[in-house]
């Protein structure tokens, strides 16, 4: 739960903030109300970066180096790159499943899952993943991997035991993030074509829901706020950040967000969802029993489109491929 103080302060900041994207400065990342507490240099070149995913236990934070065909594994605590695991061709979505010791990484390339043994952190097993896997989602009672199959027009199921694909359930449109609910058991999957979050149970690989998303352009992003009931989405298309009732499967709130946001995090201790733009601007909000609200927005860093938040230390770390020519791990603490 976040506490008064660290709300106050960011909301007294809230006047700081108020920076065009278009300015590309970043040096700008202060006027968002979190202190920058260092730009980790990544190595490799300064080509897309995408998904990231933390091992925590591990004190790991693995990144998808989209362009330069690798994933990164960060030490959080060292704060050093300590890994850069190959020859997974344009990579897109990256899992840790602390629990089994491994990652999970999309390559769209060769339209593949690939797992990734974290103890050697080299690749393991390569199994088909449609056509152009990206988000991936794990059901733990069921050792179940759930990956977007975004032009396939459906969802790839996974046996993580075997490492080998056991199901395929069709969606009838292009697909966006997939997410676990761990309150209901369930999966839920943006169907972005159809505007639509689709609720699939995983007991059966069949699909329970589809919830209408009006308004709704390009719904990709996902995050479930599990023990508050509400899934947030992103429409990269209109700008839009939407809030749905899992109980009414209802949208109950819409916001203006950053130009074509993509991936969202979120920090459940303190009741905090980070939105993350390809236009660099980044949401933050709080998120409440009836409703959540804006508490600050501000520049992250020149297409800082992926976040990921530490549960423990409550750091926010933001990939970004360039910054004066070179790639860093744009790392922020919020206030106390």
């Amino acid at each position: 739960m976040s506490t008064p103080s660290a709300l106050a302060g960011l909301i007294a900041l809230i006047a700081l903030i108020a920076l065009p994207a278009c300015l590309g400065n970043d040096r700008s990342a202060a006027r968002l109300p979190l202190q920058v507490v260092a730009d980790l240099p990544l190595p490799g070149d300064t080509s897309r970066l995408d998904y990231a995913s933390l091992d925590a236990s591990r004190h790991l934070l693995f990144i998808a180096h989209l362009g330069a065909s690798e994933v990164l594994a960060v030490d959080t605590g060292s704060r050093k790159v300590v890994a850069r695991i190959a020859g997974i061709r344009h990579v897109h979505g990256v899992l840790s499943i602390p629990e089994l010791g491994r990652v999970y990484a999309s390559a769209t390339g060769t339209d593949e899952i690939v797992a990734i043994d974290v103890a050697s952190m080299s690749v393991t097993a390569r199994m088909p993943g449609g056509f152009y896997p990206d988000g991936m989602a794990y059901v733990p009672a069921l050792h179940k991997l759930y990956v977007s199959d975004e032009h396939g027009a459906s969802e790839t199921v996974i046996d993580v035991q075997s490492n080998r694909a056991v199901a395929t359930i069709p969606l009838g449109g292009d697909v966006g993030n997939t997410q676990y609910d761990p309150v209901s058991g369930h999966i839920f999957v943006n169907v972005q074509s159809r505007r639509q979050l689709i609720e699939i149970d995983p007991a059966s690989d069949r699909i329970t829901q589809r919830i209408d998303l009006p308004g709704a352009e390009g719904n990709h992003g996902l995050q479930i706020l599990g023990s508050r009931r509400l899934a947030a989405i992103a429409c990269e298309d209109n700008h839009a950040l939407l809030i749905v009732d899992l109980e009414t499967r209802r949208i109950t709130q819409t916001f203006q967000v950053g130009s074509e946001p993509d991936v969202l995090a979120y920090d459940e201790a303190r009741e905090l969802l980070y939105v993350a733009s390809e236009s660099g601007i980044a949401s933050v909000f709080r998120v409440g029993a009836g409703a959540i609200d804006r508490i600050a927005e501000g520049y992250a860093g020149r297409n800082a489109h992926v976040v990921a938040v530490d549960p423990a230390s409550h750091l926010v770390y933001f990939p970004i491929a360039d910054l004066d020519g070179h790639p860093v791990l744009r790392i922020f603490r919020p206030p106390n």
